[in-house]
């Protein structure tokens, strides 16, 4: 089937410390694909190098706050500075803050959101992408939600970050394909990871709630999703993807405690 191989590239993963883009950096290191893995906890970034260390890849780790656009450069560009090619950007850094009705909301979350799911998305694909568009290859994966293609009650301003980042990821697709550079999106429903308990600012009881009765998703779900996309065959580009547990039907919907 000529499917494209990972190892010896080099894949870049944003909010590598936890949830989806921990289990996707582990993908990846088991197929001897080398990681740059970015976060915010130092802590968390050098527990999962030694946990992969053993895959002898280079993994490198840089620690900074993709809200901020100078910490991002500085960052990016010892990577540069180094003469590091990245071949896979994984774009998964995002959070929901707060669940509230929109003239009820707290703006510090949109804030936090926007500067989270957007701009920091877009500061990373602007430092990134030159170097794929002059090496003339390269796939960049958006990690979005099914709250790109579904608004739900109270979830307003992360929908619509979600929305943007579905409007992005179809943007980049449009102006990259010319550079051979693929560009995909996943959208995944319930997850089971830090989400809700950064949604609930720590609450674990909310958290834990959002996620009973029912068989929801796991991290390697979705990174399951993103290899596929990255191992199709050169003349293939997987321009989305969404992947729902099964009790979810749609967004606001969840079958609980029916055995699904």
């Amino acid at each position: 089937m000529n499917e494209v191989k990972l190892n010896n590239k080099t894949a870049l993963v944003t909010g590598a410390t936890s949830g989806i883009g921990e289990a996707t950096a582990k993908h990846l290191a088991s197929l001897g694909c080398n990681l740059v893995l970015c976060g915010r906890r130092a802590e968390k970034l050098a527990s999962l190098k030694m946990e992969l260390a053993h895959y002898q890849i280079n993994i490198i780790t840089l620690c900074f706050d993709i809200c901020d656009y100078n910490e991002t450069q500085n960052s990016i560009n010892q990577l540069f500075d180094a003469g590091i090619t990245i071949d896979i950007l994984i774009n998964n850094a995002g959070l929901a803050a707060g669940l509230s009705k929109i003239y009820e909301g707290e703006i510090n979350d949109w804030e936090r959101m926007i500067d989270t799911n957007i701009k920091g998305l877009l500061y990373i694909t602007r430092l990134i992408s030159p170097k794929m568009i002059a090496n003339g290859s390269g796939h960049i994966i958006n990690v979005g939600s099914i709250a790109a293609k579904e608004v739900y009650d109270n979830g307003n301003v992360y929908c619509g970050t979600k929305r943007m980042v579905d409007a992005l990821n179809l943007s980049m697709r449009r102006e990259l394909a010319e550079h051979n550079i693929k560009v995909s999106a996943v959208h995944p429903g319930a997850v089971e990871t830090e989400f809700s308990l950064v949604r609930f600012n720590g609450n674990e009881s909310k958290a834990k709630a959002v996620y009973e009765g029912f068989e929801n998703l796991l991290p390697e779900d979705i990174a399951d999703g993103i290899i596929y996309m990255l191992t199709r065959p050169h003349r293939v580009n997987i321009n989305e993807m969404t992947i729902m547990p099964k009790a979810q039907p749609v967004a606001s919907v969840i079958y609980r405690n029916k055995g699904l």
